[in-house]
């Protein structure tokens, strides 16, 4: 590897801390306390008077250093927080001084052993007795920012290009605590969802990844092979037709957190891997479904941020139920001005959006045209949390048909800051009705569309064992915890995003 002029002076101190016999990679460090649990434990015997010196051993990256002659003045972070280091010649001699000078730089990992004392300026700080080199960093920490502190000014390391802090997530995060958070939320985000469905006897299950046969979802599949086997396997597009299984099963009410994987375009809210959340509950309709979704995300909020307003794209959004309720087809009349049931075919809708001046590719299927007024017209509408329900059968050929109008289905889905969130069915248990619409799918889309729905023998033999009726959700935990932070595109809230190869850009 080509060595920067920066890295090849770090690398030289590298060669200076072996030489003088220490180890800069050693096996072991002694650490004692985090530094957030050094800071409480003094802060705890200052307030008892204890006179009792509070002596730790703490690790961190180096984040500042001010030299300042014969004492200097650092800073620290680990995973926990920020500490200040006072080391001075009375404590560590003047080769101790010269040894830090010479072989520490900003973005190395150090070990400090001292007492914890407050200065005169009131900032809690660790009197260095003894400090090691924990691990060197070569390559240094990019950019900088410059911050006066105390009259004196301090350089930190920090980071701001997007194309580069999405490839390098590990120095995106070594130098922005706010991503760091953002992960930290997103941690705090998955944890609150299970911890409302265990409370509800919902069962956490796996199912699998590879399958034989995608479905469950309108999208495209990435597929792979498996050599012993002889067979193209399909990285899952939905959790769903393995998960109603489990309920055939008679387990109740069951739900899934994990990957499923997208051979489709990225956008700011698109990533081909993204994280679900699925749950499906016996004896349930979309109704239901849509109550206990208001009061899980309202649950989330209070545990997540404390508070049930989120700010998103500059508006202030209430998640507290109940959310507004707006009926597919009259939300198309107000913003698209079209009323889909008087447009039963593809034909007849396309050629009132033509008569609109609605560009669309002829020769969609009806489906496909409705998406496209949905997501054109109406979706970027809905920015306070809202229920949009009642769906064209030809969407949604696992959702159940509304009693007496079969054309429409028992199906919603939740959309927040103008962006879809989840979706939801009364989900079909009729073997017969799902087979005919695997059939009807297969037959009104090309081979090519992420519409098409292949025939899942195997689920339909689940289904004639008997499917209770049943209520499921899925959302997209991406997209939620980009809500709750505040982000702008799927790439903030995942630590790995998929990009272009950088030559290609």
């Amino acid at each position: 590897m080509e060595l920067s002029d920066l890295e090849k002076i770090r690398l030289e101190k590298l060669r200076q801390v072996q030489a003088s016999g220490a180890e800069p990679y050693p096996t072991r460090a002694g650490v004692t306390h985090t530094v957030h649990a050094a800071i409480q434990l003094f802060e705890q015997a200052e307030a008892a008077g204890s006179s009792d010196p509070v002596a730790v051993t703490l690790a961190g990256r180096l984040r500042a250093i001010r030299l300042m002659g014969k004492i200097i003045f650092a800073h620290i972070e680990d995973g926990s927080g920020r500490i200040q280091l006072f080391l001075r010649v009375n404590e560590l001699g003047q080769d101790g001084l010269q040894r830090f000078q010479e072989q520490f730089d900003i973005g190395d990992f150090i070990e400090a052993a001292g007492t914890v004392m407050r200065t005169r300026t009131g900032e809690v700080t660790l009197h260095v007795t003894r400090f090691s080199m924990l691990a060197k960093a070569i390559t240094p920490l990019p950019a900088a920012k410059d911050e006066v502190v105390d009259g004196q000014v301090v350089r930190h390391a920090t980071l701001a290009d997007p194309e580069t802090r999405y490839r390098q997530r590990y120095a995106d995060l070594a130098v922005n605590a706010e991503v760091r958070q953002v992960f930290r939320t997103r941690a705090a985000t998955v944890r609150a969802l299970r911890q409302f469905l265990d409370e509800r006897d919902f069962l956490e299950v796996e199912t699998p990844i590879l399958q034989p046969i995608y479905g469950g979802a309108a999208a495209k599949p990435f597929v792979t092979h498996h050599n012993q086997l002889k067979q193209d396997l399909y990285l899952r597009i939905s959790f769903e037709l393995y998960l109603k299984r489990l309920l055939v099963g008679m387990l109740d009410r069951v739900y899934e957190i994990g990957r499923d994987f997208r051979n489709e375009g990225i956008s700011f809210k698109h990533n081909p891997e993204f994280t679900q959340l699925e749950f499906y509950m016996a004896y349930a309709d979309y109704l239901q479904v849509m109550e206990l979704t208001e009061q899980m995300l309202a649950f989330t909020c209070d545990q997540v941020l404390g508070r049930r307003t989120i700010n998103f794209r500059g508006q202030t959004i209430d998640m507290t139920p109940p959310w507004r309720r707006v009926d597919l087809r009259q939300g198309l009349i107000d913003t698209a001005g079209i009323d889909i049931a008087e447009h039963p075919t593809a034909e007849s809708l396309s050629a009132a959006m033509t008569a609109r001046g609605i560009n669309h590719k002829p020769g969609q299927a009806r489906g496909k045209l409705i998406d496209a007024l949905l997501g054109d017209f109406l979706e970027p509408t809905l920015i306070e949390p809202t229920f949009l329900y009642d769906y064209p059968r030809d969407i949604s050929p696992l959702a159940k048909s509304k009693p007496g109008n079969p054309q429409m289905v028992e199906r919603f889905e939740g959309f927040v800051g103008g962006m879809e969130l989840c979706n939801a069915f009364t989900e079909l248990n009729d073997p017969l009705d799902q087979e005919a619409r695997f059939q009807e799918m297969g037959r009104a889309y090309e081979s090519e569309d992420e519409q098409r729905h292949p025939m899942d023998e195997d689920y339909l033999r689940a289904m004639r064992y008997g499917m209770p009726p049943c209520g499921g959700f899925g959302m997209g935990i991406d997209r939620l915890v980009m809500l709750l932070t505040d982000r702008q595109t799927i790439r903030e809230v995942i630590l790995f995003p998929h990009l272009r190869k950088a030559e290609e850009e």
